[in-house]
């Protein structure tokens, strides 16, 4: 398969997707779990793509283990500028196990292949017959192609060709580990943004056809007679026999990431609508949140780290249930996440909340 370059919209190339004589039906719109564990693990690879995510990107690597953290340099290059295919589901699951289990489904052949195609180069990198897992004047290419986009792709091509069962196995432990120490709490987060998007996507794929769907998926997607039309910086074409699956993402904001290659069901991966705008009342709230001193030293003690009502109250020399007056505040500003560890609280500053403030303020002013 080949994954669709991971870029901002822009014009001048297309891939193309021609849906001719496909029953609506099978234009499916759904969440992928382990498609927006992808698109975080990209954030985190390139937080410069993503500046509204750059606070809880550093919040995840500064709480990340250090051997995870190691294994996921050591294979960023399988979302980092490209998805690997396997990554982004064309038969979406409920979990990200199930789809972790469809991924173990896959033979190595086109496994292998998927991941080549992502490491062996920044554009389309084709691996047909005979596959580098069987020829050696295969392997010896797609070796020399990784060795000239750096040592990780090298080393991690190696062993990919050497022994495919020990790096699927190694690359699904690093995803399930992923999903410990960030992803379930993020997904929960945003399970119910995705559904909503879902549900007004399919209603208007039924009232008003695929035309008003995809025109509300972004002005870069376009329906062309029997052609869905993708602005990207590539020239493709591809036949959707089976169907083409559509999945939003909260994470993937500005990507518009495509996977297509004839014989395959196409996946689109589209960013879903900005939050509705911050009202002026919450704007007004957090401002008066801000504007006590105490709370302003809470803030910046708790931007270093999560802490304990304890800890602040130590640090600062308050009392317990003053600090906690103040973190009331601050939480029903939506500027503070607690979370429950043992018998303790501990509390986060939500720095996109935090960052946005500015412009939350003069959006609610001028509008």
């Amino acid at each position: 398969m080949v994954a669709g370059r991971v870029t901002g919209e822009n014009g001048g190339m297309t891939v193309r997707i021609d849906i001719g004589g496909l029953p609506a039906g099978r234009l499916r719109f759904a969440a992928s779990p382990l498609a927006e564990l992808t698109a975080m693990l990209h954030v985190l690879a390139e937080p410069g793509h993503h500046p509204q995510l750059a606070g809880w990107a550093g919040d995840v690597w500064a709480g990340l283990p250090p051997e995870l953290a190691e294994r996921l340099r050591e294979a960023e290059f399988l979302w980092r500028s490209s998805r690997a295919d396997f990554l982004v589901p064309a038969r979406p699951r409920p979990t990200l196990a199930e789809e972790l289990d469809d991924v173990d489904r896959i033979d190595d052949e086109t496994y292998v292949t998927a991941a080549l195609i992502t490491t062996c180069g920044s554009n389309r990198v084709h691996f047909g017959a005979p596959s580098p897992l069987a020829d050696a004047t295969a392997r010896e290419r797609a070796l020399d192609l990784a060795q000239a986009r750096g040592a990780l792709q090298e080393a991690f091509a190696e062993r990919l060709l050497a022994d495919p069962s020990a790096v699927r196995a190694r690359v699904r432990r690093t995803l399930e580990e992923c999903a410990e120490a960030f992803f379930d709490a993020a997904w929960t987060r945003i399970a119910g943004r995705l559904a909503s998007d879902i549900r007004l996507k399919n209603d208007l794929l039924k009232r008003r056809g695929i035309g008003a769907a995809l025109a509300s998926i972004s002005g870069a997607v376009v329906l062309d007679g029997t052609c869905i039309v993708v602005d990207k910086l590539q020239d493709n074409a591809t036949a959707a026999r089976d169907g083409v699956t559509f999945l939003p993402s909260v994470f993937g904001r500005p990507h518009l990431v495509a996977v297509h290659a004839p014989g395959w069901r196409p996946v689109l991966q589209y960013p879903i609508a900005a939050p509705e705008p911050v009202s002026l009342e919450t704007v007004t709230l957090r401002l008066e949140a801000l504007a006590h001193p105490v709370r302003l030293r809470l803030l910046r003690t708790l931007a270093r780290g999560p802490h304990t009502t304890g800890e602040l109250a130590h640090a600062w020399g308050l009392s317990a249930p003053e600090v906690s007056r103040h973190l009331a505040v601050l939480r029903r500003a939506g500027l503070l996440t607690g979370r429950r560890e043992g018998r303790y609280v501990r509390y986060t500053v939500n720095l996109p909340d935090l960052t946005a403030l500015g412009s939350d303020l003069v959006g609610a002013v001028l509008r």
